[in-house]
């Protein structure tokens, strides 16, 4: 293996294949702005190599995947001037639509919690491998942010209502919820990671074989026993019907995950009912990182989202203080302001 950085992210070549292996362990590997330009230095580099036919993620040690993007700096930022916040926005979300549409297959080992940033960089690998370690979720609705990175992308193309269900409880899912609804296209036990990658570097020709040979059966998925319900009770886009319904309903389930939702930021929870409909729709990813952009660039500097990192990142009380306060508050002319499309000279643009 010939390493290439030293830094948070180590980039290196073992056999045929590049890889990139994230290295934030005290900060469970969240991405910061070096760690996405030089990932897409590298894949750009990769790109063009003959010598390397296919790219593995991983992260180097600790119980993360990636735990999501620098959420202080991005709070901090937006409450000056949101430049910071809008260069990283638009470097991570470069870097989502590169893998994207990366021409090399990409196997992401998703062996650790996975949230925000780090469902950005799996989710569009050809290959994304679950273990009994994996943690996933998009919970942005309990800080103010938005499912970004793709989220209104790959949230609506999920069975149902589960896509709506995910971005706006932020319910975490295991290992094995992530094979069921195809979040992940194998279950590894932790302990067959290295010969799996030992494995693919020798033989990248061969990935789905190697990993099929190393799966084993996943245990019962949660998930799979809720999709009823959760149909059911988020069947609405109108974000008022979903609270009414699971109101309604009455059963325990239901009140749970009622509780869940009077904690979330209300702009939020409707930016990305917006988000995903209109998500699960569109037929491009580069338009989809395009409304997101536009989104990010304006939620970045609002009350909510300083508001929810004071409260669980900061200050850790767990007590945000929304505003606007309740569902009602938050009028369609306001979610409208934040969907709209950025001027010419200010939009998101993919790597040419």
């Amino acid at each position: 293996m010939t390493p290439e950085s030293t830094n948070d992210v180590l980039i290196s070549t073992d056999g045929r294949v590049g890889r990139l292996s994230l290295n934030r362990p005290k900060a469970i590997h969240a991405l910061n702005l070096p760690m996405c330009q030089a990932m897409i230095d590298a894949l750009l580099k990769w790109q063009g190599d003959d010598s390397v036919e296919a790219v593995i993620i991983d992260h180097s040690e600790g119980r993360g995947f990636c735990a999501g993007g620098d959420i202080r700096m991005l709070a901090e930022s937006g409450a000056k001037d949101s430049e910071e916040a809008r260069f990283f926005f638009h470097t991570e979300y470069r870097l989502n639509h590169l893998l994207f549409t990366y021409a090399k297959p990409v196997v992401a080992f998703m062996d650790g919690i996975t949230m925000g940033g780090g469902v950005g960089i799996s989710q569009p690998a050809k290959y994304r491998v679950a273990t009994e370690h994996t943690r996933f979720a998009m919970p942005e609705t309990g800080i103010g942010l938005f499912p970004d990175v793709g989220g209104g992308w790959y949230l609506p193309r999920l069975e149902g209502r589960v896509g709506v269900f995910l971005a706006l409880t932020g319910a975490r899912l295991d290992g094995a919820d992530c094979l069921a609804l195809g979040l992940a296209t194998h279950y590894l036990p932790s302990e067959k990671l290295a010969e799996a990658k030992d494995r693919i570097a020798a033989h990248p020709d061969r990935i789905g074989g190697i990993l099929g040979d190393l799966a084993v059966t996943a245990p019962p998925a949660a998930i799979t026993g809720q999709i009823d319900k959760i149909n059911r009770l988020f069947a609405s886009d109108t974000y008022e019907d979903i609270l009414a319904a699971l109101e309604a309903d009455g059963g325990e389930w239901a009140a749970k995950e009622l509780d869940a939702l009077r904690g979330k930021s209300p702009q939020t929870c409707k930016v990305a009912l917006r988000q995903l409909k209109e998500g699960g729709e569109m037929h491009d990813f580069a338009a989809q990182m395009t409304q997101e952009y536009a989104i990010g660039s304006r939620v970045v500097a609002m009350h909510d989202f300083i508001e929810g990192v004071r409260a669980l990142i900061i200050d850790k009380d767990n007590s945000p203080k929304w505003d606007p306060p309740t569902p009602e508050a938050v009028t369609d002319d306001w979610i409208d302001a934040i969907f709209a499309p950025l001027p010419e000279n200010e939009k998101w643009t993919p790597l040419t």
